[in-house]
């Protein structure tokens, strides 16, 4: 029977937890990342493979398969042709204060990102984040600044009734 090591069942029993809450509590400690400050949501059920090349600082939410590239294994590729002896490549990714990480974005290594900062779901960060700004798409790209994206949302309202987001979300595009 196969043995696992204690690291593969550390990532087994984050993956099963079902409680966001329990998953966060138990990352900040079990120092799973390279700092991990407060107020740090942390909604991936996947640990990258090098937590420890990433620091998030206070107050950031990241939301669901939100994928961290700290690494690259091209080094195989070009090992295999013979074209030298190229080792393991990796680089930090660092998160700063009140920042937000929309979900299916990917955050590729060498990025540090924020304060003040939103990134758009789906977006691809291939390079640093201004503070104070809102980025999207793919590569990633400024597209407003966080005041304007706080402004925007001062204006629109909450509704919590689910009949009336449908009714209201109908309504719109019956309009349009």
């Amino acid at each position: 029977m196969k043995s696992y090591t204690k690291n593969q069942l550390k990532r087994l029993h984050l993956f099963m937890m079902i409680n966001s809450d329990k998953r966060n509590k138990y990352l900040k400690k079990h120092n799973i990342f390279k700092e991990m400050g407060d107020n740090v949501f942390f909604q991936p059920r996947i640990i990258p493979s090098d937590p420890k090349l990433i620091k998030f600082h206070n107050n950031i939410i990241v939301t669901s398969n939100v994928t961290f590239v700290t690494h690259d294994i091209f080094h195989l590729g070009l090992n295999n042709l013979g074209v030298g002896n190229f080792g393991y490549k990796t680089s930090p990714i660092e998160v700063m204060d009140n920042v937000f990480i929309g979900c299916n974005s990917t955050i590729l290594g060498g990025v540090k990102i924020g304060p003040n900062a939103v990134i758009g779901a789906g977006s691809v960060v291939t390079k640093d984040v201004p503070k104070n700004s809102v980025v999207a798409g793919n590569p990633a790209k400024v597209i407003s600044t966080f005041d304007e994206f706080v402004e925007k949302r001062k204006n629109k309202e909450t509704i919590l009734n689910e009949d009336i987001i449908w009714d209201k979300f109908l309504k719109e595009k019956d309009n349009n």
